[in-house]
């Protein structure tokens, strides 16, 4: 048997263990996927991280199956919520919005580490570290 072919493929980030239908009927409408099947196996896989967000790549093939491929949460996701804040600074070069420790940097490249371009551990902190610094965050490295 032929290997099924794909015809759409789509990247959604939701949230976490509640997706809403009104946004995965925006992307997915087109495509001709069961939106509640899509729904529910995303909510079953993420339940456990509810509150975050997880990036969610939606393949949809000729008979209108699908298949889900979960990402880790976006960078600057995980640094608010190490903060505790609602957003990064409005101008990073002279606003400061909080500070990492060099053990929470860590954390996040170790989540992030499957999704990073990066090689190692220390790669991944560096890119961590940018993103922190792009959103007014002072990193303790």
């Amino acid at each position: 048997m032929p290997p099924k072919k794909k015809t759409h493929e789509v990247t959604l980030a939701l949230e976490a263990g509640n997706a809403a239908m009104v946004d995965l009927g925006k992307m997915l409408g087109p495509t001709g996927a069961n939106m509640r099947a899509v729904k529910v196996e995303y909510d079953e896989a993420t339940s456990k991280n509810r509150g975050e967000i997880i990036p969610v790549i939606v393949s949809v093939y000729e008979d209108r199956s699908h298949t889900l491929a979960y990402k880790t949460p976006p960078t600057s996701f995980l640094i608010r919520k190490a903060l505790g804040i609602q957003s990064g600074a409005s101008n990073p070069l002279t606003q400061t919005v909080g500070t990492l420790s060099a053990t929470q940097v860590k954390e996040i490249a170790e989540r992030k580490l499957p999704d990073l371009n990066a090689n190692d551990i220390d790669a991944a902190i560096q890119i961590v570290s940018g993103t922190a610094r792009s959103m007014g965050v002072k990193v303790n490295v």
